[in-house]
């Protein structure tokens, strides 16, 4: 094994001792539900309780957490290009065409990038010889990605953010653990502009890892995190002179 990743059949071993697990608590829940029901008693009073709502309030203050996010109602979101993905993504990409698009009429040619490769990427070679000549059975799902843009005559990346009960916004890069520094925080070919105001990287920090730029910690003072239209925008543009691409794997936003 060459990485901590178990490979197909490592996964298909797990989920076949869960299957095997569940199948025997499903025979015996239906034992106990027959019986119940041979001896007349109410199946619904006796198995049904109500779930507690529990909210944040109910829980201890957090011990590894900066309390900012850590101690409201709602979750962050976050919108994540890379392989594979679930859940909300809370922001998304505005399409070009769409009237609330507050660089509509302006260049926006970023495009979706995946990382290639063998299909056998990241997969044991004891699976590749079993799969030799089915490769496609055995194909590793996970892979890097981004919102990319390779050259300065792509323009803009537009976002549509969703209601941020903190304000917090941030951008990660891929790919690496420390492409946040060259990729975001000092490269003099991108602009960011939230809601048409421009955000200087003299208030960005790294966070809350080396690949993520950290745009604004909460709520701008001054009530611009509201769009006039209603919603708010995130837009990265890359000027010409780009020298490396630009690929934003998450949009994190709280």
């Amino acid at each position: 094994m060459r990485n901590w990743h178990p490979g197909p059949l490592g996964f298909q071993t797990v989920a076949d001792a869960f299957t095997y697990t569940y199948s025997l608590a499903i025979l015996g829940a239906l034992d106990l539900i027959e019986e119940a029901l041979h001896a007349k008693k109410d199946i619904v009073k006796l198995w049904t309780n109500e779930r507690p709502i529990m909210l944040q309030s109910h829980f201890r203050d957090p011990m590894h957490c900066d309390p900012l996010y850590c101690t409201v109602e709602e979750a962050p979101t976050c919108l994540n290009y890379e392989l594979p993905h679930f859940g909300w993504y809370g922001a998304s990409l505005t399409p070009t065409d769409d009237n609330l698009n507050p660089y509509q009429g302006e260049l926006q040619n970023w495009t979706v990038w995946h990382e290639g490769g063998s299909p056998f990427r990241m997969v044991p070679k004891p699976d590749q010889v079993v799969y030799a000549s089915t490769p496609e059975y055995c194909t590793f799902p996970d892979h890097c990605g981004g919102l990319s843009a390779t050259h300065g005559q792509e323009g803009r990346a537009v976002f549509k953010l969703p209601k941020m009960e903190v304000g917090l916004l941030v951008l990660c890069g891929c790919c690496g653990k420390e492409v946040a520094k060259d990729m975001f925080l000092e490269n003099e070919f991108i602009e960011i502009e939230f809601n048409n105001e421009r955000l200087h990287n003299n208030t960005w920090d790294i966070w809350p890892n080396g690949k993520c730029v950290r745009l604004l910690k909460t709520h701008l003072e001054d009530g611009a995190d509201i769009g006039n239209n209603g919603h708010s925008y995130l837009s990265i543009k890359v000027k010409p002179g780009l020298k490396a691409p630009i690929r934003i794997s998450h949009v994190i936003t709280h």
